[in-house]
């Protein structure tokens, strides 16, 4: 059995599960020699890294709109354009002054040491004094779940004091919040972005949120990079104002606060995963900030291309990826200085104009097809928020979004990994394009790290959009040579070698086989609801059915499965 693709005389082998077959490839197949020479230009070092806001990004941006223009998309912004401006914001705290205050002294809090914080407010100054500071357990109003850490706490003005993660992520079997939340599985209540917007709706002056390693899914020296420094979409006149302060409290240093104000960490974990929990004030502790702040403002793009549909083009599928890399950064043991993201993004991005190619070649859609090539997803997913607060096309009658980030690229594989297990509808299209394969779904393998609210698909969920993410390290693949092993063996070499490093580059190593497969996977997918009728659905306990369920008069009704 032949396991590779080979490149030859316009042959490959397409694997589709555990058979293949010579076909020549055609306008019809996702091309693995265009797919890597797309990546070799996009990861060259004359990309700069493909850094936002740098001459790497105008470079990027006029090779996206060269490709889409040879392919024979249109242009999908507005007015005819290309690219969707995407207004941004850098803000860094100068030399910050942080401490927890009380009668008997004060905690001296050392940035990047015990606590991380950061603004992304477009003041020049923070200065606060005797800020009192409110312990809010988990911090969930989850009405679908009969839960609520608020009570009638008035946030306004006060530091809000969070746990990480959900209510049940440590809970024991018998307790009453045991699989309220998924049990191990994140939900979006687990975030530290939803903890921030739920402060920020209650008037609260900044939020920290208490970091622990296996809750967190990352250790300190992670939460704590980049100390002060936030890149954020400069702000848009509608909703609340964002906190002045936000960032994690080192565990050590949230034990000594809470013991100034008599309490103890661990009795308070527990405490905070039972229903009645309601939200309280730590008594005789203050907060104290002064900090300058540097504000930086300037623009970047996101690249949109279209392919109206025939007899709805009102209603649109969304294919996406995001271009945008890390720039440059201190030289590695090689001496490489540019992180150039060949697996994280370049590699989904050619993804995307594969599937746009492919489309645009056979018979029309009789809905339209937007391929969205977003910026600043390493920022905070920043270029997918700028479209879901101002979105081109009514995100109403959006009828699904496909996002591409970072495919395996060890070689075919017998499943497809699911990320965000029990969301929506479009879980039941996947099973049925990979079992067309000849292929099978796994559920991603460390759920409680929250990877479906990491991607920049989330940006668009969140305004009810049902959403679909392929992610190679979510969970090790079963390839077809080596098996489970093997498929956990890249991702430990990925993530612990070349993730957001310069190491990730691309290789005449890479088997794009697996890659070929995922890809093909939402191009199938794609083509299946372009041509259908029904409207992929969220499923009861997501956190996000409620949001599409008030749009549904737009779409005229919403089909049940």
């Amino acid at each position: 059995m032949l396991r590779r693709f080979l490149f030859a005389a316009g042959m490959a082998v397409i694997v589709g599960g555990c058979s293949t077959g010579k076909v020549p490839v055609s306008a019809a197949a996702i091309d693995p020699a265009r797919l890597e020479a797309m990546v070799k230009v996009l990861a060259s070092d004359a990309f700069e890294g493909r850094a936002p806001g740098t001459p790497g990004e105008d470079k990027t941006v006029a090779y996206l709109i060269e490709q889409f223009q040879a392919i024979g998309i249109q242009p999908g912004g507005r007015d005819g354009q290309w690219t969707q401006a995407v207004p941004m914001m850098r803000t860094f705290l100068e030399s910050p002054q942080l401490a927890f205050t009380y009668p008997q002294g004060q905690l001296q809090l050392v940035q990047g040491e015990n606590i991380e914080v950061s603004t992304v407010r477009a003041a020049e100054h923070i200065h606060a004094e005797e800020v009192p500071l409110v312990f809010v357990g988990f911090g969930v109003t989850a009405p679908e779940r009969d839960w609520d850490d608020y009570g009638d706490i008035d946030l306004t003005g006060k530091i809000a004091v969070y746990l990480v993660n959900d209510p049940d992520f440590a809970a024991e079997p018998g307790e009453p919040v045991a699989g309220r939340f998924g049990n191990r599985r994140m939900t979006y209540y687990g975030r530290w972005a939803y903890k921030y917007e739920e402060a920020a709706r209650r008037g609260a002056l900044g939020a920290l949120v208490i970091h622990e390693t296996e809750a967190a899914g990352y250790d300190w020296s992670v939460a704590a990079a980049g100390a002060g420094e936030r890149v954020a979409l400069a702000r848009n006149a509608t909703g609340p104002a964002p906190i002045a302060l936000q960032g994690w409290l080192h565990e050590g240093a949230a034990t000594e606060l809470l013991a100034m104000a008599g309490h103890d960490l661990a009795t308070l974990r527990s405490a905070a995963r039972q229903p009645d929990f309601s939200a309280f004030e730590l008594d005789g502790v203050q907060f104290r900030v002064h900090s300058d702040v540097t504000v930086t403002r300037f623009d970047s793009r996101n690249v949109l291309g279209l392919l109206p549909g025939s007899a709805r083009p009102d209603e649109v599928l969304m294919v996406s990826a995001h271009w945008d890399a890390y720039g440059e950064g201190p030289p590695d043991a090689q001496g490489r200085t540019v992180r150039a993201g060949a697996n994280d993004d370049a590699l989904g991005t050619a993804g995307v104009l594969e599937i746009a190619r492919v489309l645009q070649a056979g018979p029309p859609l009789e809905r339209s097809v937007v391929f969205a090539l977003w910026t600043a997803e390493e920022s905070g997913l920043v270029g997918s928020q700028a479209y879901a607060v101002d979105p081109i096309y009514p995100l109403e009658t959006t009828v699904a979004n496909f996002t591409l980030d970072i495919l395996q690229t060890a070689g075919a594989a017998r499943d497809v990994i699911l990320v965000g297990e029990g969301q929506s509808s479009l879980e039941d299209d996947l099973a049925r394009a990979a079992a067309a394969q000849g292929r099978y779904v796994t559920p991603e393998n460390l759920p409680e790290n929250g990877l479906f609210y990491r991607a920049d698909h989330f940006s668009l969920a969140r305004a009810g959009v049902p959403v679909l993410l392929l992610m190679g390290i979510a969970g090790g693949a079963d390839l077809v040579e080596g098996g489970r092993a093997a498929g956990n063996q890249w991702i430990a070499d990925y993530v612990g070698n070349c993730y957001h490093k310069p190491c990730d580059a691309w290789s005449p190593d890479w088997d794009l086989s697996g890659a070929v497969q995922d890809i093909e996977l939402f191009r199938r997918m794609v083509e299946d609801l372009g041509n259908a009728r029904r409207w992929p659905e969220w499923r009861p306990a997501s956190e996000f059915k409620a949001v599409r369920d008030s749009s549904a008069a737009a779409r005229g009704r919403v089909n049940r499965w």
